[in-house]
C-alpha cells in the first residue's frame, strides 16, 4: 500500500481542536453520575431541550432500536459552519453535506439542523426538497454521534434514547451538540431519556434482535467512561439499545478521535447477519488488520439465541487508485446509509473498486436503488454518509 493513503477505514472525525468541554457539561448536568446516572442524565438533557424527561427504565422495557433497514419517517442532519474546526476544507464539507440531503430527499423527508445564522446558506445549497430548521444550534455534522437513538416497541410507540455526547472525550468542541440528541426528541415530539454511558451512535451497531457489536477502544475508555468497566458498559448499551449480547473488537486506539468507530468497517444486514468491509491482500496497517480482526470475531461468535452468524464482505478501495492522497482519508463503502427504498454509499475514484461495491449493495439490499457518491471533502475530515445522518424509523 501506498503510504500515503493509509487504510484509515475508522469513522474518524476531522482531529480539531479539543477545547475540554468538562465544566460546560457539568452545568448543565450531563457528565455521568456513577452506575445510577442514567435517570439523573435523562432528566437534565430533556429539561435542556424543553422536552419531557422520562426517568430511564419507566415503561421502557419493550422499547428497541430496530435495525436502519426499516422504514423511515425522515432523515436528520446537521450544517456544518465552523471554520475554526473545518478551516479551508469548510466549503467543501459543505458541498458534500448538500448532496447527500439532496440525495436521500429524493426517497424520504430530510431535516437539517442549522445555526440560525447559516440557515439561508444551507436552504441555498440544500434546495426546497431539504427543510432546514435553525432552532437546533450545532457545532458541527456528525448527527450520528450527537443525535438520539430512535427506539420502537412494536406497538407504535416510539422513544429516544441520548449517548451523552462529549465531543469523543472532550477532542473537540462540542457544547450546542451536546444538546442536539434531546432537542431533536422534542422537536420529534417523542419521550427522550439519556443512556448510562457515553457514547456516539457511530460507535454501536445493532440488528435489531437483540445483538450488538462494538470496539473497545472507542466505548471502554476512559475519557468517555471513566473507570467503568467493559461490563458496566456493556449492561448500559444494552439497556439503551433493548439488547441483550454484544460482540466486542479490540479496535484501535489513539489514532483516530472517535478510537475506532464500528459503522465504518461492520454492519448489520439483517437479525444476526453482517457485512464487513475487507483490505486488500497486500494491506497491513492496523486499520486493514482491525477489519481482519473484525471479520474473525463475527465468524466465531453466536446471537443471543446461540446462532452463528451470517457474514459478506464488501471489498475496500486500493487507496493508490483512489482520487485523495489525504492521509487521513477514508475510504469506507460499509459506512452507507439505508433510506426508504434505497442505500447511500461513497465512491472513491478506484473505478473497479466502485463498482464491484455497488453490485455487493445491490446484492445484500435487493430492491432499493443504489446511490454512489463523491464524498471525498468529508473523506478527508474522517467520516463519511452514516457518520453524517440519523434515521427517525416509523413507529
Amino acid at each position: 500500500m501506498n503510504e500515503h493513503h493509509p487504510q484509515h477505514v475508522s469513522s474518524g472525525r476531522t482531529p480539531t481542536h479539543a477545547l475540554g468541554r468538562r465544566n460546560f457539561l457539568a452545568a448543565a448536568g450531563l457528565t455521568l453520575a456513577g452506575a445510577a446516572g442514567a435517570t439523573a442524565l435523562g432528566g437534565a438533557a430533556a429539561h435542556a431541550a424543553g422536552g419531557a424527561p422520562r426517568p430511564a427504565g419507566a415503561a421502557a422495557a419493550a422499547y428497541a432500536v430496530p435495525l436502519d433497514t426499516v422504514r423511515h419517517t425522515r432523515t436528520w442532519m446537521a450544517w456544518p459552519d465552523s471554520s475554526a474546526i473545518w478551516g479551508r476544507q469548510l466549503a467543501g464539507v459543505q458541498a458534500n453535506i448538500a448532496l447527500i440531503a439532496k440525495t436521500i430527499a429524493k426517497y424520504e423527508p430530510v431535516v437539517m439542523c442549522a445555526n440560525s445564522a447559516s440557515v439561508s446558506k444551507a436552504r441555498s445549497a440544500c434546495g426546497s426538497a431539504v427543510t432546514v430548521i435553525g432552532t437546533i444550534p450545532v457545532d458541527d455534522c456528525w448527527m450520528r454521534d450527537s443525535g438520539p437513538v430512535f427506539r420502537t416497541n412494536g406497538a407504535g410507540g416510539l422513544d429516544a434514547v441520548g449517548l451523552n455526547f462529549n465531543g469523543w472525550g472532550n477532542r473537540q468542541t462540542h457544547a450546542k451538540d451536546a444538546l442536539v440528541a434531546a432537542k431533536v426528541a422534542a422537536y420529534a415530539g417523542v419521550p427522550f431519556t439519556a443512556a448510562g454511558f457515553v457514547g456516539e451512535g457511530g460507535a454501536i451497531e445493532t440488528d435489531g434482535d437483540g445483538l450488538l457489536m462494538a470496539t473497545r477502544s472507542s466505548l471502554v475508555e476512559s475519557r468517555r467512561n471513566g473507570s467503568r468497566t467493559q461490563a458496566q458498559i456493556e449492561a448500559a448499551m444494552c439497556a439503551a439499545y433493548g439488547a441483550t449480547k454484544v460482540v466486542w473488537f479490540p479496535g484501535v486506539v489513539g489514532q483516530d478521535i472517535t478510537g475506532d468507530h464500528v459503522d465504518a468497517t461492520s454492519r448489520f444486514l439483517a437479525d444476526a447477519t453482517a457485512l464487513v468491509q475487507a483490505p486488500l491482500a497486500s494491506d497491513t496497517d492496523v486499520w486493514s488488520n482491525d477489519q481482519r480482526q473484525q471479520y474473525q470475531a463475527l465468524s466465531t461468535a453466536t446471537d443471543p439465541q446461540g446462532n452463528a452468524l451470517s457474514l459478506s464482505r464488501i471489498q475496500g478501495p486500493d487507496y493508490n487508485l483512489i482520487r485523495s492522497a489525504d492521509p487521513n482519508f477514508v475510504g469506507s463503502y460499509a459506512n452507507y446509509y439505508l433510506c426508504n427504498g434505497a442505500v447511500i454509499s461513497a465512491q472513491f475514484g478506484d473505478t473497479r473498486a466502485d463498482a464491484a461495491a455497488r453490485a455487493t449493495l445491490a446484492r445484500v439490499f435487493p430492491g432499493r436503488a443504489v446511490e454512489q457518491l463523491n464524498i471525498d471533502s468529508l473523506g478527508a475530515g474522517g467520516g463519511g454518509i452514516h457518520c453524517v445522518t440519523q434515521q427517525q424509523p416509523v413507529p
